[in-house]
């Protein structure tokens, strides 16, 4: 019988010590999450701020002269709400830059399928401007990069300490 009691004993203690060992993991395993989503929201917001003052600068997209640059566009109706990351304004014409660290497909179907509508939807004074957009990106693959020019977007990307811009295919929204 002492030697059951020993064993339940040991028993006990091991679960004790590994769910000790469970919560302290998942303790870490919660705050390197967190690291690296502030990161990945860093390099979103550093992309962002690099294209927003190269823009801004030069208030000049796919040959077209701008106004008025403005950055992280929020805005909202009780029915719809959304973010712009880099808007450029003129008399006739609206520039949507979608700003990514690193460009993915999903971020161009955002981009044409719901950024657009939603920016048209929530911008009614705007209703007869033209709209040309851009996803500006640190890094493309090969076949986005063409995808997005197929579509008319213009794509933005660091090229040395400057942005280059293809704005060959563009086209109005």
């Amino acid at each position: 019988m002492e030697r059951i009691d020993r064993i339940e004993q040991s028993l006990a203690e091991l679960i004790a010590q590994n769910a000790l060992r469970f919560a302290q993991t998942e303790a870490q395993v919660e705050r390197t999450s967190r690291e690296l989503s502030n990161v990945g929201h860093n390099n979103g917001d550093f992309a962002e701020y690099y294209f927003y003052n190269a823009l801004e600068t030069s208030k000049l997209f796919a040959g077209i002269s701008y106004d008025y640059v403005d950055r992280n566009v929020k805005q909202r109706t009780k029915r719809l709400q959304d973010e712009f990351d880099v808007v450029m304004y003129n008399g006739n014409s609206i520039a949507l830059i979608e700003c990514k660290y690193k460009a993915h497909k999903n971020d161009l179907i955002k981009l044409v399928e719901s950024k657009v509508p939603n920016f048209r939807a929530l911008n009614p004074d705007y209703a007869d401007y033209t709209i040309y957009c851009g996803l500006a990106s640190f890094s493309f693959y090969a076949e986005l990069e063409q995808e997005a020019l197929d579509l008319g977007i213009a794509v933005l990307k660091q090229k040395g300490d400057l942005m280059e811009v293809n704005a060959s295919t563009i086209r109005a929204y």
